[in-house]
């Protein structure tokens, strides 16, 4: 009988830790819970201002989940139609991106075939009033929001033409917007194909579907180019049904593993496929995240494809989103995602944070090997390693100040607005003559032109001063800067031929819209011809 009492005791003794544990635990959140109201109630009560309680617990939710990983965060009614675009690439409007300028609210880009172009909108066209209102005092966000709507309303716009520079009104039915994840697809060589993919909505693979099937008409076809550089990612499904139309139904193509079971799944192709045979290129770069990912890494490790480009982000986390209550969600990282293989590309360790709460990579020595279905070597711990590398075209810092400071799409405005039509955006060039009017025009506007060269000139300058050494050294500078000073004119003309293709990118853009952008970039695309001459993994 006391054997039987003291296993009991034993038993007993063996339990009280665990309960403890799982009450401490509930006791902690409660206290913490109970200690936040109180403070609330304090603050309201005595605080010498006035206080809106409501903002200050929303900003407490801000920052608690700050500190888990940037994917995690609440998302209020205000922000569904945002949330609708994230997931749909879909909202309600007219199809037409804005900016402020001296002159007023002015369209930057139209999309085609959208309920503005219908309505004979082009960029560079200013907005003057919306609904009867005068937009001269709204922000872009202020003017943007009037502009969208429920689908089927009706809003009315004062528009100053660009080509007449006439006022005039016009009523336009807003409809549901898409931007559709396919800008671009055709035959870029006489034997290759080509998708450029931007991102992974509901619906997008269909759009890559009828884009390869459309493809596969033409007899010549003999290989196919997917470019998923810059394509952030999005719906997880919409990846798996991509790489669905290129191996057979039923291969799995990742597996999501979170903290509970039900955040576990294995997804596994559901379609037969268009084409299991055809020779793939995926181009990725340091841009192509997440659903990128998914697809160049199931790719890859069934050596269905040859990834060309730079390591792409290392994104592997999944994230969904839950309801919480009075229209709010919460878009939380649920599970981490692997690869046919069982790699997690997961470059940043979330979990893991320094002493001053800054993150780290995932350090080289727990980075493990894994093999593809034929038996080559990839690794996890920071994004997809391309099979060949190819490192992309570099701009000198004169071309990205042009874009940045929007210069080349105001003169592509400016050209538009005196050329009726173009040449087809794989066709258009502009001619030198046209080329030296927009160095002529640029020169008078603001923008920084400095060179690399010219920028470590100045920092030289300012170390010159600070140590003392300027009055000994002036002479030698001002020589110095004389040669590395050039005027805005001998810089657009020394970097001619990147400008060039940049400002026609910019112009085709006006003319065959996001499709004519896309097709003139392709022909000075660096990186892309190159990957046209790499050897294929058979």
């Amino acid at each position: 009988m006391k054997r039987i009492i003291l296993r009991a005791l034993i038993f007993i003794a063996l339990l009280v830790p665990v309960a403890a544990t799982g009450q401490s635990a509930a006791f902690k959140l409660g206290k913490n819970l109970d200690i936040q109201l109180n403070v609330l109630r304090e603050l309201s009560y005595l605080y010498v201002d006035s206080i809106e309680a409501d903002k200050m617990i929303l900003s407490a939710i801000e920052a608690m989940l700050e500190g888990l990983d940037p994917y995690t965060v609440l998302i209020p009614e205000e922000d569904r139609e945002n949330l609708e675009l994230l997931t749909t690439g879909s909202y309600g409007g007219i199809g037409a991106i804005i900016r402020k300028s001296n002159e007023g609210i002015v369209i930057t880009e139209v999309n085609e075939f959208s309920p503005a172009a219908r309505a004979g909108i082009v960029a560079g066209d200013i907005i003057l009033t919306i609904d009867g209102l005068s937009v001269a005092p709204l922000q872009v966000d202020e003017c943007s929001a009037k502009m969208k709507g429920i689908p089927g309303t009706q809003v009315v716009f004062t528009i100053k033409t660009l080509r007449e520079g006439l006022e005039k009104k016009i009523t336009i039915t807003r409809e549901k917007i898409h931007f559709p994840d396919v800008p671009f697809s055709g035959m870029i060589t006489d034997t290759t194909g080509y998708i450029r993919i931007s991102g992974f909505t509901i619906g997008g693979s269909k759009d890559v579907k009828r884009a390869l099937i459309e493809l596969k008409r033409n007899p010549n076809l003999k290989r196919l180019v997917l470019d998923l550089r810059g394509n952030g990612g999005g719906i997880l499904d919409e990846a798996v049904d991509i790489v669905s139309l290129f191996v057979p139904r039923g291969t799995k193509v990742v597996s999501a593993i979170g903290k509970i079971r039900q955040a576990d799944m294995d997804y596994y192709t559901r379609e037969e496929p268009v084409d299991t045979k055809i020779p793939i290129i995926v181009l990725v770069n340091s841009s192509s995240a997440s659903s990128s990912e998914i697809v160049a890494g199931a790719l890859q490790d069934l050596d269905r494809a040859t990834i060309a480009g730079t390591r792409t982000f290392g994104k592997g986390l999944v994230q969904s989103i839950r309801d919480v209550g009075f229209n709010y969600k919460l878009k939380l990282t649920t599970a981490k995602y692997y690869t046919p293989s069982g790699r997690c590309v997961q470059a940043i360790d979330y979990s893991q944070r320094n002493e001053d709460g800054s993150l780290g990579n995932i350090p080289d020595s727990l980075i493990r090997e894994f093999k593809t279905l034929k038996g080559r070597s990839v690794y996890d711990g920071g994004g997809v390693t391309p099979d060949v590398f190819i490192e992309p075209k570099t701009y000198s810092r004169p071309a990205l100040a042009l874009i940045y400071g929007e210069v080349l799409q105001e003169y592509s405005v400016e050209y538009f607005k005196n050329n009726l039509s173009i040449d087809t955006p794989s066709k258009f060039l502009l001619s030198d003559k046209e080329y030296d009017k927009f160095v002529e025009w640029a020169s008078n506007k603001n923008f920084d032109h400095r060179t690399s060269s010219e920028v470590e000139y100045d920092k030289l300058l300012s170390l010159a001063v600070r140590e003392g050494l300027y009055a000994e050294l002036k002479d030698d500078l001002t020589k110095l800067g004389e040669k590395i000073k050039p005027g805005k004119a001998e810089v657009l003309r020394k970097n001619k031929s990147e400008i060039k293709a940049l400002l026609e990118e910019e112009i085709s853009a006006r003319y065959y819209f996001q499709r004519g952008r896309v097709e003139s970039m392709i022909r000075n695309d660096e990186q892309l011809h190159k990957a046209l001459n790499i050897k294929l993994i058979e």
